[in-house]
């Protein structure tokens, strides 16, 4: 009988990107948005705001997820590099080493090293790599994907509260940027939830809050220090 199973580890890298570039377009050009507003400067000057904070993030989200990735991928690849080296120069301890791991989860010591043969024999590399390293394909770092699902959801997101503005007059701007914002964000935890298998209602609920508080706190600011423009 064939049994298929439908797993989402795969998309734990670029779902944590998208997710982490959607929020904090979401999140950070609305915050942008109304604590400008709360000064009182004109719709072209809260757009102004805006569309820059939307370059400036975006270009940021991807520069930053490049440069990270790309050092946990530095480090994968140094790590394989030196396994690779110690089963050319040491097997036997290498073997030995697999062994244990397989003792560890359960297996005993005779079934444990026969499975640590055949996968050598098959694979050596990639046995010490998943098994000993906790590196395996599905969750290898991929730079270039991370930066560009990162960017590019953050413009998306950043898009929603500007085109808010774009939409409803000066006067309703505030409660219009930061009730529509605080929905987009409910959608997108639930939506980034339900991808990666995990209970939508907390997953919204998480987002919703830390983007309301992000709000609030810079909407105050703007209230406190803005002087209106003229």
């Amino acid at each position: 009988m064939k049994h298929t199973e439908h797993h989402k580890t795969h998309r734990t890298g670029w779902l944590r990107a998208a997710v982490l570039g959607a929020n904090d377009g979401i999140v950070s050009t609305a915050s942008l948005v109304l604590g400008v507003a709360a000064t009182g400067a004109s719709t072209e000057s809260i757009l102004v705001a805006g569309v820059a904070g939307l370059v400036a993030g975006a270009m940021s989200m991807a520069a930053g997820e490049y440069v990270s990735v790309s050092s946990q991928a530095d480090t994968e690849r140094a790590d394989l590099r030196r396994e690779s080296q110690e089963l050319e120069d040491n097997p036997v301890f290498e073997h030995a080493e697999l062994t244990a791991i397989y003792v560890e989860r359960g297996l005993d010591a005779e079934l444990a090293s026969t499975v640590a043969t055949r996968l050598m024999e098959h694979d050596a590399l990639g046995a010490h790599a998943r098994d000993e390293l906790g590196i395996s394909e599905a969750l290898a770092a991929r730079p270039v994907q991370a930066a560009f699902a990162s960017a590019g959801t953050f413009a998306v997101g950043a898009a929603l509260p500007l085109l808010t503005v774009v939409l409803f007059p000066i006067a309703l701007v505030m409660w219009t940027v930061s009730g529509s914002s605080l929905v987009f964000l409910a959608l997108l935890g639930g939506l980034s939830a339900r991808a990666g298998g995990a209970p939508v209602l907390s997953g919204a609920g998480r987002v919703t809050f830390w983007g309301a508080l992000a709000m609030a706190l810079t909407a105050g600011v703007g209230a406190l220090f803005g002087v209106v423009a003229g």
